[in-house]
């Protein structure tokens, strides 16, 4: 069987289909690419935390995604205060840390890292409204937020107040003994 030869009308043909798509690429890939995060956001995802400046007792604020993040070296009787709350004693039972299942209890190890407990990493954000909490302040010695009146503990364990939820842990890890990478 004999194929025609290619004639003029077929090449504008495959030119303008070629043409045609070439365009519609170039209108579609502005859209799909504002979808991808921006360089502001990819720069935040993550961010290294020095520690070894804070003495115990002492807390730092940094900032991570937009939000203060509290980093606090607790002293021994912090944590042993905070150890002593009984589990029926707090309005949210879960720990609401990131690095743990969703159903962890809000007991003081669970709010922090395993060998680390003298540091507490938290987002410093209420729950209830959105306000930063104050430090080493309110009725359990915590937090306190002046906005509405939440009390949080040592552990940053909601106690008293409208907020609903207990501070949450954001995901970090100890890159040595004296730097955290949150995120």
């Amino acid at each position: 069987m004999e194929h025609p030869e290619p004639t003029r009308r077929d090449f504008l043909y495959i030119a303008t289909a070629a043409l045609a798509a070439v365009g519609a690429g170039s209108v579609i890939w502005p859209f799909i690419d504002q979808m991808n995060p921006d360089a502001t956001a990819l720069a935040l995802a993550s961010t290294e935390v020095d520690i070894s400046a804070v003495e115990e007792g002492q807390s730092i604020t940094v900032k991570w995604r937009g939000k203060p993040v509290f980093v606090r070296h607790r002293t021994a009787k912090e944590i042993e205060e905070a150890e002593a709350v009984a589990m029926g004693d707090l309005p949210d039972p879960l720990a609401r840390n990131a690095n743990l299942e969703a159903e962890a209890p809000a007991t003081d190890p669970n709010r922090a890292a395993e060998g680390k407990e003298p540091w507490l990493v938290m987002i410093g954000v209420c729950t209830h409204l959105g306000c930063v909490p104050l430090g080493q302040a309110g009725d359990f010695g915590g937090w306190f937020c002046p906005c509405h009146g939440s009390h949080y503990d040592t552990a940053g364990r909601i106690r008293r107040g409208p907020a609903p939820e207990n501070l949450h842990i954001p995901p970090y890890a100890f890159t040595s003994d004296t730097v955290i990478r949150v995120g």
